[in-house]
């Protein structure tokens, strides 16, 4: 892949932040039209003053105008801190024709960004395949913003080739880390090379980890709906490829789509009842659905929390 001047640099990190403001702004015109019209998307800078408490902080220039005493409100009073853990394995690769999983998350991440930006919330990336690969800090500032900009356009433009998922170690060592009582939200196809009942056990216990630090957990569990859950191909062999290992087979749709759906019926019902008993928030975010259905589901989140 030929490198990119700094001029393309910069503008393939205009565009991303173009695309997410885009999303972000038609999605606050629409909410304020629909009935999550109550939700907040900006938050105040203020609040009342509580008899007793310090007078340092009072906004003189405010009782002026108000003839009311009101607080400044500093960061950690009013925001949250988020940590968006984006999947880069092979299978987010998928498909190979038009937008795939991976390609719909970073954009998907990026609006997310741009919103924590406009609410004044601090965000940092994480990204992990067979095992945690980068992580930031979490800020709120504009710098901030386009620095991990950057890291979601290099890895857009190289994508991973035969490289598998361990989820379990990833979110352990998040939860090791990360020591502040936090927003951590998942994008990622929840799939394994091998869903074995020793694997799946061990992203449990690995989500269960998380909530004992007392972090707030959303999953988005990406897919591309029409062929990875309803296994929707035409009636004539395909020839299957492995994304994450490279091995193939060659087979009718037909002959093993209701053993298909049955396994993931099977896994995806254990992942739903644990997600339920440890509060954790698991949602469907199919790529042809756009990304109205991540910021509304973020900001019900949200808005739980404060």
């Amino acid at each position: 892949m030929p490198t990119l001047s700094n001029d393309q640099h910069i503008r393939q990190l205009a565009n991303l932040e173009l695309l997410a403001r885009q999303v972000v702004e038609g999605f606050i015109t629409g909410l304020h039209q629909s009935p999550f019209h109550g939700f907040s998307v900006e938050f105040a800078e203020h609040r009342l003053y509580n008899n007793g408490e310090s007078v340092k902080n009072i906004d003189w220039k405010l009782l002026a105008r108000t003839d009311k005493l009101f607080v400044k409100q500093f960061e950690e009073e009013t925001n949250l801190r988020c940590y968006l853990l984006l999947d880069t394995s092979s299978s987010m690769n998928f498909p190979e024709v038009g937008m795939n999983k991976l390609q719909f998350s970073v954009y998907a991440i990026a609006s997310l960004m741009y919103l924590f930006k406009k609410q004044r919330d601090a965000f940092g990336l994480c990204l992990f395949a067979d095992k945690m690969e980068w992580m930031s800090q979490a800020r709120s500032t504009s710098a901030h913003l386009f620095y991990l900009y950057a890291e979601l356009e290099r890895m857009y433009n190289n994508p991973k080739v035969n490289t598998g998922t361990n989820i379990s170690q990833v979110l352990h060592h998040i939860a090791g880390q990360v020591h502040q009582r936090s927003l951590v939200i998942i994008f990622s196809d929840m799939l394994e090379n091998s869903m074995s009942t020793e694997r799946t056990n061990a992203l449990f216990a690995a989500l269960q980890h998380l909530k004992y630090k007392k972090h707030e957990v959303v999953i988005f569990n990406v897919t591309s709906k029409q062929h990875e859950v309803d296994f929707n191909f035409d009636n004539r062999p395909h020839h299957f490829v492995d994304i994450e290992t490279g091995q193939q087979v060659r087979v009718h749709p037909n002959k093993i789509r209701d053993s298909y759906i049955s396994s993931l019926t099977e896994y995806r019902h254990q992942l739903e009842l644990k997600c339920a008993q440890y509060h954790i928030d698991l949602v469907d975010a199919d790529i042809s659905q756009g990304y109205n259905q991540i910021l509304r589901e973020y900001l019900i989140k949200r808005n739980r929390m404060v």
